[in-house]
């Protein structure tokens, strides 16, 4: 029986590789006796090959603007995607969503020429997409179309990036659909979970927390939208990149004649955010409609740019990362306690990741369960991980680490990701080697450096008169509400 997924991974590369490499063997002696391996533990596993992906090609205008070029001459394609400094972080906290509506009318509210419902009817009849999305660091606006579309579509986007028009209609319809999301927005646990534990792993009033409220979402209006745009979108806060079927040198062209002469504006405002995570415990949210509790224990994780980013990365694959990891083998294979668990020190680009370890379990395992996760904790210090599972964690990892650049448009992805948090050109060519260098004493130290049971705060929703024991035979209990604050008067009239 395999065993891991990893070994899945491992086993299925060497037999690739070897496939290919008997292509180019000399040929055996018909007399030769064939050579049969009397187990699969016996096939040898070369090293993995060294892999240097294309890079895109990267200019900076005299205004600012990076762009990124990556062509790919498989398919007569050509997708752009620009990034803008600024997003949801940085709205007012009195009208959070702001940034939510402005993503959605920047394209349905059309250009100063033409309405979003015009640039619908032009776009669909060409197979073609151009579309925008606010988000919590950055709003975006992309394209993507036919090479033989390219002049007609990216005038679109460029008209867009420079002349949007916010019609106050799509405002108004861009506004229920966030009261829609805001009145369903305690239908489903996992959602809840979720949703509060960010807020005790940073703070309840910590911009990556913060959640839409029908009053701050009333109070967003056209003229904020113009002032958004005013504010944020100018060439020097862009981050430009292009993938498809073209000439870098042609395109480069194109791209200055555009916006070479767009002037520079004001920079985009540096983030200075606070992390206050709540304080270890256990925190209730009931839920009388479930028969099963979302359980989530956080604390705050680490950014990527962390010297033990590497170390990490492999106790989250030992620890929590798939079928193979310590959390599954014990909380769900053995003891039969959740039906899913997982988790490990997160890790994020521009901000601290969420330490989280997650599950879901019948309302009946509930205290057993969250038990069981305190002392698979415990055991890493009584048992510390091995050099087996380290290989085979690693194994996971550098195996699975070509399909995130398996593809010329997720390359430039990763690439424009390092240029916008400002991380250097070459951190994903150190990757695997970082990876292959991490050694069991670095695991350990690392998860004795940041995993602790009791500096976890433990979020359940769930049942409470279908649990085993009582939440609080843990320990205090500071119970949650998530009461939805009802509409003014001016969300809800007609």
């Amino acid at each position: 029986m395999i065993t891991s997924r990893a070994m899945k991974l491992t086993v299925f590369t060497a037999v690739l590789l070897a496939v290919t490499a008997f292509r180019y063997l000399p040929q055996a002696s018909a007399q030769a006796a064939p050579q049969v391996a009397s187990s699969w533990k016996q096939i040898p596993i070369p090293p993995l090959p060294a892999f240097h992906p294309p890079q895109p090609k990267r200019v900076e205008l005299a205004n600012g603007m990076v762009i990124f070029l990556q062509e790919d001459h498989e398919l007569p394609l050509i997708d752009g995607f620009a990034r803008i400094r600024g997003g949801s972080v940085n709205e007012p906290a009195a009208k959070r969503g702001l940034v939510d509506i402005y993503g959605e009318v920047w394209r349905t509210g059309g250009t100063k020429s033409q309405t979003g419902d015009q640039l619908d009817d032009f776009l669909e009849i060409r197979a073609a997409k151009v579309e925008t999305e606010g988000g919590s660091d950055s709003t975006t606006l992309s394209f993507s179309c036919l090479k033989g579309d390219l002049d007609d579509v990216f005038k679109i986007f460029a008209d867009l990036l420079q002349n949007p028009e916010f019609r106050a209609d799509k405002i108004d319809i861009a506004q229920k659909g966030e009261y829609d999301g805001i009145s369903r927005r305690n239908d489903e646990p996992s959602e809840i979970a979720y949703r509060e534990s960010v807020k005790l792993a940073y703070g309840a009033d910590n911009p990556y927390a913060r959640v839409p409220e029908y009053a701050t979402v009333a109070a967003v209006t056209r003229q904020d939208l113009l002032d958004w745009h005013a504010k944020y979108v100018h060439p020097n806060n862009i981050i430009l990149g292009i993938s498809g079927d073209f000439d870098s040198a042609t395109m480069e062209a194109r791209l200055r004649a555009a916006f070479d002469a767009w002037p520079k504006g004001p920079a985009a405002p540096k983030n200075e955010i606070q992390y206050s995570p709540a304080k270890p415990g256990y925190y209730l949210i009931p839920k009388e409609d479930v028969n099963q509790s979302n359980i989530n224990m956080v604390a705050l994780g680490i950014t990527r740019d962390n010297p033990d980013y590497y170390a990490v990365s492999v106790f989250n694959q030992v620890f929590g990362g798939g079928f193979s990891s310590r959390l599954f083998n014990d909380i769900r294979t053995k003891r039969g306690l959740a039906y899913g668990v997982g988790g490990g020190i997160g890790t994020n680009f521009g901000r601290p990741g969420i330490l989280q370890i997650e599950m879901g379990t019948k309302s009946q395992s509930t205290i057993e369960a969250i038990q069981a996760v305190r002392e698979d904790i415990d055991n890493l210090a009584r048992q510390p991980i091995t050099d087996e599972e380290i290989q085979r964690a690693k194994d996971a990892i550098l195996n699975a680490f070509v399909f995130r650049l398996d593809s010329p448009d997720k390359i430039l992805g990763e690439r424009m990701v390092y240029e916008y948090y400002g991380y250097p050109p070459d951190w994903l060519d150190r990757y695997q080697a970082e990876i292959k260098k991490v050694t069991a004493a670095d695991v350990n130290r690392v998860a004795a450096k940041y995993l602790h049971k009791d500096q976890l705060a433990v979020l359940v929703v769930g049942n409470t008169k279908d649990f085993d024991k009582p939440l609080s035979s843990l320990g205090a209990v500071k119970e949650i509400d998530i009461t939805i604050p009802p509409p003014p008067a001016s969300a809800t009239s007609p």
